[in-house]
């Protein structure tokens, strides 16, 4: 692999809807955001190989801060090392658009700081036969 010297990150921000709710009170369940943490490191593949890649694991996964439907989350994942058919991303989901149903039936609120609520390190692999070389291309 060529010396990488821009960092790869990979962003995605959506809104939690209705039918996410899983639990009383309009909780959605942790598992939702590593969904999304699998969205990002299969971009992260395409990105640096050019093929989705084989999400082999979390290295570490905190849950720091309840998810709600109706909640707007920016998920980032920022490669922290390229190996030869390995990747490694660290994960964080934040809120920054959090529901206030308890006020209205469609209230939110924007924040003025963001609220992590997952934090996770993920490998990703692909196989040298897949890769299409550095950044897809090949």
């Amino acid at each position: 692999m060529t010396e990488q010297t821009d960092p790869i990150i990979s962003t995605l921000r959506l809104r939690i809807g209705q039918e996410e709710a899983h639990y009383g009170g309009n909780l959605v369940e942790g598992a939702r955001v590593l969904k999304f943490f699998g969205d990002i490191v299969t971009e992260v593949a395409i990105i640096t190989d050019g093929d989705e890649g084989l999400f082999v694991g979390y290295d570490k996964v905190e849950f720091l801060a309840p998810v709600y439907t109706g909640d707007f989350l920016e998920i980032t994942g920022t490669v922290t090392r390229i190996g030869t058919t390995s990747r490694t991303v660290q994960l964080e989901a934040r809120k920054v658009i959090s529901s206030r149903y308890d006020q209205t039936p469609s209230g939110a609120d924007v924040l003025d700081e963001p609220v992590v609520v997952v934090r996770a390190v993920g490998t990703t692999v692909v196989p040298k036969a897949h890769s299409r070389g550095p950044r897809g291309k090949g």
